[in-house]
């Protein structure tokens, strides 16, 4: 850990000029002050505005103003992304982004103020991002961009991603057509979406609330503690229930005939009312801050890419639900939609929004929390329409590299059954020509140098552990994993095999870093270097090879203090530098510990593998656990054959193999089944020589089948 601690320090230099923004302070004025401007560099954003006033609208955007007096003129529009939208990078947390759109609606300048992804910080610079980015500058807020090679017969506008961030600049995509999509709705750029309304059908029933909540004419949004970062009470953060009242069964079931009458006569041709009530929590969903001509802050409807908030002129009061068996509730409130745009034909979503507290940094960051409703099909006259959801960023992700991540899924497919198959393959391979097994396993490495890591990047890094360990103390985000659909698939073949056969496997076989430290000691011993290869005193391999425990727990141990920190101690991996960056685009600290340790690799057998990765000790612990080991006789205790040849040096000097250091090269394994070379089997073999026996073959175990005569 001390070496990772120093290892960081001698980078600081390098770090903070390309880190400025990554786990940035920003002022909490910046999400909560009306003059967001006075905080935040919107000139920046803005060329030529001089002035800019307080937050307006909803959700929030700045005027940006040239000249003073009668001379003003508007220039355009800021807005700040979390003010619009929470969508996550791959950190699982969003780039707060300030946004800047003149008059006409084209991006005029973009900057990002915070970000938490860790390839951005030690990785590749923030720098291309900024890059990225400014894709933007002159584009149309209406015209359909996305990340990827443009489409001109499809009308479709392509941005170049960032090799290796792949993830990160698809939800920023997301993050900048949205936020500028919602304020050029607001102030009439682009034209407000026009949805056919619903024609209802009265059944002339009146459900209790159970039937209502279970054919979804009534929803509920319940948010917990750990999902904004708050201790546990021993109840939910708010616990709401919502539906829609226009629906004459509905309406009815809700409010009573009376009363939903008196609700239809106050509303107008193009206003849907809703309904929601709170039945646990404390926290109130109209907001601690509204004020008479304000907004409520807290709840908003979406439908599409439209948002739809309420004022104070939006809002009545609701007395009581009719329907029986209805739940007690605490707050309530029918609100009303003014718009062309809603209609309760199609699917729409309750918004709550909350302030989300990071319990590893500390910090408040917005956060939105939905649920989906739509009318029942029999409530609809001609039942609901066919609606085409756009898919989820992991799905296009899959989707877009569905060939590459087929062939993925036969590499790893390959590698599992191939090693199923071991002894097949090592009873074929003799101590003088392991080809029947080395064969097979080239292949593996020189597939996951070339098509997994440098093709795919898709290099597992303990970092992923540290995010999968936060993720399960605070926030489960399953659209995270799947973002990185070769990360995530990997990470399914490294669990099950660890726990079938241990971490030998994917360390031996499937590890791309791994995979070109071995190639290059095998490469080096063909070259004429052999003499120069050796391996470690036993007495200094069995003190070293904790080194990488320490490591691991080291930054398991940071990791809960400063996500950050931790992050940029991952940096003893050289996988990021090898793979994912290249050697020769880092800064020279980078370079020279990644390459020292690939030529140490020609020296010494996987000497980063064996004592330094944090990744090999992580996935060292459950081997302990696993399900098949591999196999050993009696005599193994005294028989010193193996541990002579075991390049991981995994068999102890009572000729135990110690699983969780073994990398499964399965020398051992020809040994076992070979009667020139395993000591039992040859002394075997010449008495039954000697004294004319037949030479039965190999069983399971290991030795010759024994001859049983046969008694008549």
């Amino acid at each position: 850990m001390r070496f990772a601690v120093l290892f960081a320090a001698c980078l600081g230099a390098n770090t903070a000029a390309l880190a400025d923004a990554y786990e940035a302070k920003l002022p909490p004025e910046l999400t909560q002050s009306p003059r967001l401007c006075d905080y935040a560099s919107c000139e920046q954003v803005l060329p030529g505005a001089d002035s800019f006033s307080e937050r307006k609208g909803q959700p929030p955007y700045v005027e940006g103003y040239r000249g003073q007096g009668s001379e003003k003129t508007l220039v355009g529009y800021v807005m700040l992304s979390t003010d619009i939208t929470d969508i996550p990078a791959y950190s699982g947390k969003p780039v707060v982004t300030l946004i800047g759109m003149d008059a006409t609606g084209h991006f005029t300048g973009v900057k990002v103020l915070k970000h938490s992804e860790p390839i951005l910080l030690l990785g590749i610079p923030e720098s291309a991002l900024i890059e990225f980015n400014n894709q933007y500058l002159g584009k149309f807020v209406g015209d359909n961009i996305e990340v990827g090679r443009s489409r001109p017969e499809e009308g479709v506008i392509g941005l170049d991603a960032i090799t290796g961030a792949t993830v990160t600049v698809i939800a920023q995509n997301q993050v900048m057509m949205l936020s500028g999509g919602e304020v050029a709705k607001q102030v009439g750029i682009l034209e407000p979406t026009v949805r056919p309304q619903a024609q209802f059908v009265d059944v002339g029933q009146t459900p209790d609330w159970a039937t209502l909540v279970e054919e979804g004419s009534v929803q509920r949004l319940s948010v917990d503690p750990a999902e904004v970062g708050a201790a546990s009470r021993g109840e939910p953060y708010i616990d709401l229930w919502f539906g829609y009242l226009n629906q004459p069964t509905v309406g009815r079931a809700i409010l009573g005939d009376g009363g939903y009458n008196g609700l239809m006569s106050r509303l107008g041709p193009d206003d849907h009312a809703l309904f929601i009530i709170r039945t646990g929590g404390q926290e109130s969903f109209k907001g601690s801050g509204f004020v008479r001509g304000g907004i409520y802050d807290r709840v908003q409807v979406r439908q599409g890419r439209d948002a739809f908030t309420f004022r104070d002129t939006d809002y009545l009061n609701l007395y009581g639900i009719n329907a029986p068996g209805a739940p007690r509730f605490s707050e309530s409130a029918i609100f009303i939609v003014r718009s062309k745009a809603f209609s309760a034909a199609y699917p729409w979503k309750l918004v709550f929004l909350a302030n989300k507290m990071d319990k590893a940094t500390g910090a408040r960051t917005f956060a939105n929390f939905d649920t989906a409703y739509w009318l029942p099909e029999r409530y609809l006259e001609g039942g609901r329409p066919e609606v085409i959801e756009p898919d989820a960023v992991w799905v296009r992700i899959w989707k877009d590299r569905a060939p590459q991540i087929a062939l993925f899924l036969a590499f790893l497919v390959g590698i599992g059954v191939v090693y199923g198959r071991r002894d097949a393959l090592v009873r074929r391979a003799t101590h003088k020509n392991k080809w029947a097994v080395n064969g097979f396993k080239y292949v593996g490495w020189l597939v996951s140098i070339g098509f997994v890591g440098f093709g795919l990047l898709a290099q597992p890094s303990i970092t992923q552990v540290l995010t999968w360990f936060h993720s399960l103390l605070f926030q489960w985000q399953w659209e995270l994993f799947l973002s990185d659909p070769f990360i995530f698939l990997f990470w399914i073949f490294i669990i099950i095999t660890v726990f079938l056969w241990g971490r030998g496997l994917f360390c031996g076989w499937a590890c791309p870093f791994g995979s070109l430290s071995e190639l290059l000691y095998k490469v080096g011993g063909a070259i004429g270097l052999k003499r120069y290869q050796f391996k470690l005193p036993r007495r200094w391999h069995d003190r070293l090879k904790w080194v990488k425990y320490a490591v691991f727990f080291g930054l398991l141990g940071v990791s809960l203090f400063s996500m950050g920190l931790a992050e940029k101690l991952a940096e003893v991996e050289p996988f990021k530098t090898t793979f994912l960056v290249g050697l020769f685009n880092r800064s020279w600290p980078y370079t020279l510990f990644a390459a020292g340790l690939l030529g140490l690799s020609i020296f010494i057998e996987r000497p980063f593998c064996k004592y330094l990765c944090p990744l090999g000790a992580a996935l060292a612990m459950p081997t302990t656990f696993r399900w098949f080991g591999l196999k050993r006789k009696q005599e193994c205790d005294s028989c010193k054959a193996c541990a002579v040849g075991c390049g991981s040096q995994a068999i102890d000097a009572d000729g135990r193999i110690d699983q969780r250091e073994c990398l499964l090269c399965l020398d051992c394994m020809v040994y076992y089944y070979e009667p020139h070379a395993c000591p039992p089997l040859a002394q075997e073999r010449k008495r039954r020589t000697r004294a004319g026996v037949t030479l039965t073959p190999i069983g399971a175990d290991g030795y010759y089948i024994p001859i049983k005569p046969v008694t008549e």
